[in-house]
């Protein structure tokens, strides 16, 4: 199991438009996925007691994280960085065992140029800290305003490759790491 993050909070994201792309690569080659929203964060998690004892809704973040074979990190670029509600969800599961070699890649996206070389830098340098193992091949969205149509779908099917690439090399490195086969057959949409 895949377990994709979309790293925003924001309504209506082009975060969780982009994720859904990505979960639909690892569809195409047949291996189990499940994405998280963090707009769909329980408000209790913000209470200051959740330090200490998580709500009971944020079982439906940390299980999935637990169970997984590998993630994907879909990000923004916010202010220069990783997005706040990113990295507070990170700080909230469990230490160490969420990303302890556990494989994961990321994906950034941003309206600028760059297309969230910083905020993906930045999450490399926290994976790396908590013992993940991390996939070289990182893709970045510059000017992701221009490239999603109106119903959310690619104008570039550049993009689509190399999202498409990305998802075929993750799922080798995983298995490989995993000692196990992800794929299986593809079923209908």
């Amino acid at each position: 199991m895949i377990t994709i993050i979309s790293g925003t909070n924001r309504p209506g994201s082009n975060t969780r438009k982009v994720a859904a792309h990505v979960q639909g690569n690892y569809h195409l080659l047949g291996v189990k996925s499940q994405l998280l929203d963090l707009a769909e964060l329980p408000p209790e998690i913000f209470a200051p007691t959740s330090y200490e004892q998580k709500p009971l809704g944020f079982e439906k973040f940390t299980d999935p994280i637990l169970a997984s074979d590998g993630l994907v990190i879909v990000t923004p670029e916010y202010n220069g960085g990783v997005p706040g509600i990113l990295k507070y969800f990170i700080d909230m599961l469990p230490f160490p065992e969420s990303f302890e070699q556990r494989p994961v890649c990321f994906v950034g996206l941003a309206a600028g140029i760059w297309g969230a070389l910083r905020p993906v830098e930045q999450l490399q340098a926290i994976f790396g800290y908590r013992n993940a193992y991390i996939y070289p091949e990182r893709v970045f969205i510059p000017g992701i305003g221009k490239l999603l149509d109106e119903s959310g779908q690619f104008d570039s099917p550049d993009m689509e490759r190399r999202l498409g690439k990305q998802a075929e090399g993750f799922v080798g490195f995983v298995e490989s790491l995993r000692g196990k086969k992800l794929r299986g057959p593809v079923s209908g949409s």
